[in-house]
Formats: structure tokens, sequence, C-alpha cells
């Protein structure tokens, strides 16, 4: 199965918090999720130590053929043992991930989306926008600088933490099998944030391209707004992950 990813990240002095791999029938992609800057989240090991092995048990259960959200619950608790005699996982700011997940069968492709990742799939001579659309709903609703307060509680928005539950806020299904292209935020930043591309035209690029020319694409962008007056964002580079995967 010819998975290509590309990713990098944001800072050269800082570690590449998103995580994507793929066995022969699964690929996960995970995008972790720091805290607000001065903010403490509790935790000796850093959000790349957590997403790697979320994102590694997820893969793991996956390709031994288990559900979806069991598997990142599963995954989601293993890691929270890990470490909770350590760190403090109480606190709102504890490590977490959003989870793009992909399983590829005969007849259908399986899917999980959580938080603020996105898979894209061919439909009818166009493309398919699976996401997790809660963030982006909650964001106009509450007090700017707030949204983090809301994260992973009901009525919020949910990532992948240390509490379970998040697995079965996931949105889960199936569609035909078929090329797809998963992204963190900060590779979708070429349509979100800049609007330089449309869904179709980033998944032309990937599929023509490859993964990487999506990546570089983001970082030119960056680089000619690097005040971020022009496009405002929360990161002047973010990390920027796309995995993609034709039959």
């Amino acid at each position: 199965m010819p998975f290509h990813i590309a990713t990098a990240p944001g800072r050269p002095d800082h570690p590449n918090e998103d995580f994507a791999a793929a066995t022969a029938t699964a690929a996960v992609l995970l995008d972790g999720v720091s805290a607000p800057v001065g903010r403490d989240n509790g935790c000796s090991h850093g959000v790349s130590w957590h997403t790697r092995r979320v994102g590694a048990l997820l893969l793991a259960g996956l390709d031994a053929g288990a559900d979806p959200r069991a598997a990142l619950a599963e995954a989601i608790t293993t890691v929270a043992s890990l470490h909770a005699g350590t760190c403090d996982l109480g606190v709102q700011e504890t490590p977490s991930a959003t989870v793009v997940a992909a399983r590829i069968g005969a007849d259908r492709l399986e899917y999980l989306v959580l938080s603020d990742s996105v898979l894209l799939t061919e439909a009818d001579g166009g493309v398919r926008v699976l996401a997790d659309t809660r963030l982006d709903d909650l964001r106009p609703r509450v007090a700017p600088g707030s949204v983090h307060a809301w994260r992973n509680v009901p009525g919020g928005f949910w990532t992948a933490g240390s509490d379970p539950r998040a697995a079965e806020e996931a949105v889960v299904g199936t569609v035909p099998p078929g090329p797809f292209l998963a992204m963190t935020d900060g590779a979708s930043r070429a349509v979100e944030v800049f609007g330089d591309l449309d869904w179709e035209g980033a998944f032309a690029l990937v599929r023509e391209r490859g993964p990487g020319a999506l990546v570089r694409r983001v970082r030119e962008l960056e680089s000619d707004d690097p005040a971020c007056r022009r496009f405002p964002r929360g990161k002047v580079r973010d990390d920027a992950t796309a995995l993609w995967w034709s039959p």
C-alpha cells in the first residue's frame, strides 16, 4: 500500500509535536496540543512524548482489527498509565492531540477524526471533507483566549489527552475506498488560514506532487507574512504534516 508522509517542525529549536505513521492497512496522524504560553501542562515528558505513544498504540490497535474508537480509548488509557504516577494529568493543559485514523478494507475505508485535523477523500469526482468542527463552532461563542478552557469538557471540544471518554466523541464512519489525504492544521493552513488553495486544490497538489509539496507551499506562505499581519494566526510557523494514500 503506497503511503507517503511529509512532516516539518514549525521551529528548528522545538520538537515536532506532530506524528504520522502507517502499516500495510492503516494510518494515523496526530497533532500535539501545546499549553498556552506561560501555563504548565503538568507533564515532565512533553507533548511529543505523549503524541508518539498514543499514535503508535492507536496504529497497532487498528492494524490488529480493533474498533477505531476502542483502539483510541485503549491507547489513551495506556499512555496515561505510563505517567500518572509522575505527572499531574488532571490539569486542563495536560498533553493531548488531535487525531485522524484510517483503515483500508477491500470494500470500505474506515475513518476516525477528533478535533481540527482533517481527512479528505474522493467523492463523485470531487473531494469530501471529513472533519470534527466543534472547535471552529465554539470559537465565535466564547471569549477570546478562553477556548483552551473548553477542551475535553462536556459542551466543548475533545482531544486525545488522558481521558478515554474522548474516543467516544470522535467522528467515525465509512466511505468507499479510494485515495485520501490527512492533514494537521499546520498543513491545512494553505486552505484555512491563507486561502491559497481550496480543498480540491490541496488534494490535487498532493496527488500530483506528493505531500511534501503541500508542506513547502505552507512554509512559503508563512515566510511571506512573518509578522502575521495579513493572515493573523497564533504561530508564525506551525508543525505541518500531511499523509497521502492512493490505491
